[in-house]
């Protein structure tokens, strides 16, 4: 199984293939492909969560899924802030967009997009925020326009200057990415050999965990910090960054899987979503004591029914 996941991991680069069903006038009557999930995020007011996709977002709201209004886009790198989303990915068909888009941004829920340069040049897979901040990470695979070489850099205007991360102490192949609340200058990465800190915006890292860290996600109190993995079955904790206490997070039977994603909920805060690399989806509304499945293995859960709490 350890092999497998290894295997799996990077589908956080190439995305994860998944299936859910739309909610259509009272009957699952919509299919739409998310043949590539590249995040996980919640809408400032903690209404809805959306999963970006192969083509377009997808949004669950109020129990059923939906379609986002929007270009269906191929995002990668998928990540959100308080007042906007940003990504980067591919163009829909037919749009005659530049592809891939570099960094774009949306403000106004996934709607419209604004370019941030780099368009043509480069797909971030590896993306992420800082929720109040707006800084902006991402592992950049190649040389381009702004980027002198591959590997770690940031922006924390827009993408109109980059800086690289030199990234010092970092170890094994990035699998994921976080950056702190508020200050932009913390950032974690995770790898095939551990989780990974830095309090100076990427030029020096500590190990603060073992083992292939497959997911990571701050918490929006700035203090605490999710990683996922698989140490012969899937693990979640929670951590103090700062003083390094961890505690082990119960999460809900996942048969030869594990988590690929983390979010929190904005507006209420004991609230957590993850996505699985084998396309379920669950939510917490208890601070990860008990999980609502909201899809299992591609197909969405019909929430009419009610709550259905899944507890090891």
């Amino acid at each position: 199984m350890r092999n497998k996941l290894m295997a799996l991991a990077p589908a956080t680069l190439r995305g994860l293939a998944v299936i859910l069903f739309l909610n259509g006038g009272g009957a699952w009557a919509e299919e739409v492909g998310l043949t590539h999930v590249h995040g996980l995020a919640w809408s400032a007011d903690g209404a809805r969560l959306y999963i970006p996709s192969h083509h377009g977002l997808a949004v669950y709201q109020e129990g059923r899924w939906s379609k986002a209004p929007g270009p269906e886009h191929d995002y990668m790198g998928f990540s959100a802030t308080r007042e906007r989303f940003y990504s980067s990915g591919h163009p829909a068909a037919g749009s005659g967009l530049v592809n891939p888009f570099g960094l774009i941004r949306s403000d106004d829920g996934g709607k419209t997009w604004k370019k941030l340069g780099l368009e043509g040049e480069s797909d971030f897979h590896l993306l992420a925020t800082g929720f109040a901040s707006n800084a902006v990470y991402v592992f950049n695979h190649g040389a381009n326009s702004r980027m002198k070489s591959a590997g770690l850099h940031y922006t924390l205007n827009d993408g109109l200057m980059w800086k690289p991360a030199t990234g010092r102490g970092l170890s094994g192949e990035p699998l994921s990415l976080a950056v702190h609340p508020e200050d932009p200058k913390v950032v974690a990465v995770g790898t095939r050999d551990g989780l990974f800190l830095s309090v100076d915006s990427g030029e020096n890292f500590r190990r603060a965990a073992t083992g292939q860290t497959l997911a990571v996600s701050f918490d929006l109190d700035g203090t605490h910090l999710w990683s996922a993995g698989h140490d012969g079955a899937p693990t979640l904790h929670r951590m103090d960054w700062k003083g390094g206490e961890a505690s082990a997070v119960t999460l809900p039977p996942l048969a030869d899987d594990a988590v690929a994603y983390i979010a929190q909920n904005p507006a209420r805060r004991d609230e957590y979503a993850i996505a699985t690399f084998k396309r379920s989806a669950f939510v917490s509304r208890e601070g990860g004591r008990a999980w609502e499945p909201i899809a299992r293995q591609g197909q969405g859960v019909d929430r009419r029914d009610g709550p259905q709490a899944s507890k090891p």
